[in-house]
Parts: C-alpha cells; structure tokens; sequence
C-alpha cells in the first residue's frame, strides 16, 4: 500500500513539474529505429528503413525508461504495463485483428482485382491516368492499406503507362497520391484506428472533419491529372474481368461506417460477407475461410505489438513527466487555437520524417498531441484529422518511405523513388489545404 501510494506521489510529482529525463525512453526508441534505417540504407540494404522491426525499437526505449526512470522497478513495470492494458490501446487492438482479416479474405475471394479491373473497364484509356488515381483512392478507401494497393495497380500501371506513352514518374505519382488518399479516410486503415482511438473520437466524426480537408485537394489532383496527364498515343484498351458481387463487401464496410454502425460490428459483418461469397464462388471453402482469417490476424502481428509497447511506453514518460515537459516546451510557441492546430500537424510531420511510418508516427505523437489539444481547447476530431493527414502527406513523399520504394521497385530500375516525389501532387495540394484550413477556418 505504502508503495502504491509513493508511486502516485511521484507520479503527480514528475507530472506537475516535467522532466526532461522521462522523455529519454521515447527519444531512444525513435533514435534507435532512425539510425537503423539510416544505417542499412548507407549499406544498399532494400527497403532499409523496414528491415528493422519497430517493435524492437520500442523494447529498447522500454527497457531504457525502466532503467534510468526513479522509483522502485516494480513500480515502474506496474506503470509500463497499465498503459499497455489501457482501454484505448485494447480496443485498438482488436481492431487491427479484424481489419487485418477482413482485408486479407477480401483479397483472397477476389475483391481487390475485382474492384482494380472494375474500375479499368469503366475509365477510357485517354483518362487512365486520373482513372488510376481515383482506382487507387477506392482501393485503399475499401481496404485500408496505401502499401496493398500500390502492390495491386503498381504492374497494371506501369504496364499501359509503356503501351499508352505516358510519363512514368507522373503515373506512379498518382498512384500513390491515390493510395494515401484512400488511406487517410479509410476507417480500417492503421492511420484512421490510431488517429481516432489516442484521440477518443469515432471514426465516422474523423472521417467527416477530413473529408472536408482532401476533397478541395483531391479535386485540384484530378484537374490536373485529366489536363496534363494525357497519353500521347492512345493504347488499345484491354478486356477487364470483374464479378460485381466481390466488391460489395467493401461497399457495406464503407456504408455500415459512415451510418455509425460500431467498427466491431462493421468489420465482423464485412468478415462474414466477404467469406460466404468467397466460399459461395468457390475461392476457398471453409477451413480456407479459417486459415485465411488467422493469416489475417497473424498480418497484423507487427503493429499489434508496436501498439501494446508505445501505449506503455507512452504512459511510462508520461506518468514521470516527459509529455508534460515538451507541453511547457511548446507553451512558449503556442498562443492560440490555430498555432495549437499547427504545432499537433508539425508533430506528425516530424515523427514521420524520422520513423518513415505513418502508423508509428501517430502512435508517438499521439498521446502528446491529446494533451495539447486538450490545453488548447482543439476539438478532438480535428486533432485525428491532423494527425492523419500530416502523417500520411509526409509518408507518400519521402523516397525511404515504402509507398514510394515499392512503386518504384517494380519499374526494374527505370525509375527512382526520388523521381516520383516531384508528381506526388495530391500530397502537396493536400498540405496546402490543411494549411488554408487552418489559417482561414472560423473558430467559436
């Protein structure tokens, strides 16, 4: 008892104050992750900044903080692992398992290729490169993975980009800008479920406050795309097949979603519809619906575990003052609302540059970005957005990211990452409208 109560008297101590020292852990955890990555990219290494896992990372800034933090060790774990089990951080697993599932068997009976020769079939050829965009966007709305559906388009894309005379750099540019698009408002991409459950928010809400933000920007794109991306010949258009019946799945998860149904019910529901039509067209019968559906579970291994460590994390550095001393760190910044708003997207930004991960970038910056919008009085919604939107605009421009490293994997050299960076033109009209936003919206 005696124990219990003088870890909360340091615990409201360190918080009251701030400590500097309690922010070591995190710092080490994305220290260590940056120069890994750093270090297999000097080395040739592919896919540098994803050969070390980010778990370990976290364990490394885990293991840190227990060491060097005050106080009994026992207290300490006792600490770690409240934030592992906190409720947030529960749920939020969970959703991954069922996204996770719901994305794997959808796949399997057909849904994606459906939808990608769908959309091909409807699009002229003399549009395929704004048709690819808004292909892609569909793609990761319906599955919640930018990564799944750059591997999915990327071949077919690169392929008429050589038949129809199309600037390769600007067609896989559009890809991806795509793809992020998708993701950012896709309620199970990771983004949305971290977004949404480190800033207690639905994801109905946070997919209102930013379809406001990307559709100005997402417009301008395909502006753009229709002017100046057309082919200069036209290629024969190919014969597409596609079973309309495979794509609904992913129009019930979408609409289930926006109507407010809880997410639990939304992704067991698109589970079960996805894997009676998979086994109603014979892609798989039931113990193949089983595997598929552990696979499913067992594809979210990573991020369920990068979740459970930096939820624990986070509350070791916040219990022993970390976030409350990069709170007065940011108060000398900080004036208002609107600066409050900047400082949480620059936040993301920032994590994202260095972990070259959207996912893990909001689930660092996450807890802190709570806190100041709770200082500052920023709806919880909007923090979401924010978080999302910043994360996600820096992840599809940065040529260590794996959006950008895998559409250009599949050129055989053709083209680099770098190339593809200037023709991302969705991501830079996106950071242009956040920015209006911010700056312009009225506030009460």
């Amino acid at each position: 008892m005696e124990s219990l109560q003088s870890q909360k008297q340091v615990s409201q101590e360190k918080k009251k104050k701030g400590s500097f020292k309690a922010l070591i852990p995190l710092i080490s955890f994305v220290a260590i992750y940056l120069m890994a990555g750093m270090i297999l990219n000097l080395k040739g290494v592919e896919m540098a900044f994803y050969q070390f896992p980010a778990p370990i990372a976290a364990f490394f800034g885990i293991v840190i903080g227990l060491v060097i933090l005050s106080g009994s060790f026992e207290d300490k774990v006792k600490v770690f692992l409240k934030g592992c089990g906190s409720e947030d951080i529960v749920i939020m697993c969970m959703i991954y398992l069922l996204a996770g599932a719901f994305s794997t068997i959808s796949s399997a009976m057909g849904g994606v290729d459906a939808t990608v020769n769908l959309g091909l079939s409807l699009i002229p050829i003399k549009f395929i490169v704004v048709g690819l965009f808004v292909i892609a966007s569909f793609i990761a709305l319906a599955t919640g993975t930018s990564v799944g559906t750059v591997v999915a388009i990327a071949p077919i894309a690169i392929s008429l980009a050589g038949k129809a005379g199309l600037n390769l750099p600007l067609t896989l540019g559009a890809l991806v800008g795509g793809a992020m698009l998708g993701d950012n408002l896709s309620i199970i991409s990771d983004t949305t479920i971290a977004a949404t459950r480190t800033q207690g928010v639905s994801m109905k809400d946070k997919f209102r406050a930013n379809f406001r933000v990307v559709m100005p920007a997402a417009l301008v794109t395909i502006g753009l795309l229709l002017v100046l991306g057309r082919p200069e010949t036209l290629a024969q258009a190919g014969v597409y097949e596609y079973s309309i019946i495979k794509i609904l799945p992913y129009i019930f998860v979408l609409a289930a979603a926006l109507l407010g149904v809880h997410v639990f019910i939304v992704l067991t529901g698109g589970i079960a519809l996805s894997g009676l039509i998979g086994m109603a067209t014979g892609s798989f019968g039931f113990l193949g619906l089983v595997q598929t559906t552990y696979e499913g579970f067992t594809g979210m291994t990573e991020i369920f575990i990068l979740s459970l460590l930096t939820g624990g994390l986070a509350h070791l550095v916040s219990e022993y003052g970390g976030l409350t001393w990069i709170l007065n760190q940011i108060k000398t910044k900080i004036k208002d609302q609107k600066s409050a708003e900047i400082g949480i997207g620059g936040l993301a930004a920032l994590t994202n540059f260095a972990t070259a991960n959207n996912t893990v970038s909001i689930l660092i910056s996450g807890e802190l970005a709570r806190e100041v919008a709770k200082e500052y009085d920023v709806d919880p919604k909007t923090t979401a957005s924010l978080l999302d939107i910043f994360a996600c605009t820096v992840q599809s421009i940065i040529p260590y990211g794996a959006q950008l490293l895998i559409a250009a994997g599949f050129t055989n050299g053709l083209v680099s990452p770098v190339e593809i960076v200037p023709y991302v033109w969705y991501s830079y009209l996106l950071m242009v409208s956040v920015g209006v936003t911010i700056l312009f919206k009225k506030r009460g």
